[in-house]
């Protein structure tokens, strides 16, 4: 039997005891492989042009280029990383930043090493990895703030794609959705791909601030 391939990762970290140090935790993991390391922005963004890393595990604050500026980058070059940002911030305005620019997930270094395996695993797959205290304090964080033009796109779905998206803001996964509609996790990801470009949402989690957005607007 074949076995599994990699996952591919990239360390961006300007401390080198921690950067080596994540390097030797993740290498022993049995499914991952050490694409590159990075102790700048400038390097992160050419480890990831050259090695084409799966995953990109990126620190925020960095000399020169830092965090917010890489993944800047990536989301305007259209970049196939899934970046995780392991950060020391507590900050929920960082937190929003980060999300509106691409990441994929989000791991305070304060965290076991547990967390961060099962975020790369999870974007690795194509979801996101946010905790839900993270994810609640992004969301309402971004759908407190004026988006007339964004919370006006759910009129233009349809009632099931209406339920869908709600289902969504509560943070229900696919299998979840589908057995709340007694549908099949076929029909709820083909459901998303019109919600996706009917409403213009990148993901999931924009997906839930503009359904959150939307409920006041709807009571009014």
């Amino acid at each position: 039997m074949t076995p599994p391939e990699k996952i591919r990762i990239a360390v961006a970290d300007d401390h080198a005891v921690l950067r080596e140090s994540l390097c030797v935790l993740l290498a022993a993991q049995g499914d991952f492989e050490i694409a590159g390391v990075a102790a700048n922005g400038a390097e992160a963004l050419e480890v990831v042009d050259k090695q084409h890393p799966d995953v990109l595990v990126l620190d925020l604050f960095m000399p020169g280029t830092d965090g917010f500026e890489v993944l800047r980058r990536l989301d305007y070059a259209n970049a196939k990383v899934a970046t995780v940002v392991l950060t020391g911030s507590d900050s929920q305005s960082d937190y929003v930043q980060v999300v509106r620019l691409g990441a994929r997930g989000l791991v305070p270094k304060c965290e076991s090493p547990e967390m961060l395996f099962s975020a790369i695993r999870t974007v690795a797959r194509g979801e996101l990895a946010f905790s839900d205290e993270v994810a609640q304090g992004v969301l309402v964080a971004m759908s407190a703030e004026n988006q007339p033009e964004r919370s006006a796109d759910l009129h233009r779905l349809s009632e099931r794609e209406r339920q869908i998206a709600g289902l969504v803001a509560r943070g229900m996964k696919h299998k979840d959705i589908a057995m709340e509609l007694t549908i099949s996790e076929n029909t709820v990801k083909r459901h998303l791909q019109s919600i996706f470009s009917k409403t213009g949402a990148r993901d999931r989690l924009e997906l839930a601030v503009i359904a959150l957005t939307e409920k006041p607007n709807a009571a009014a």
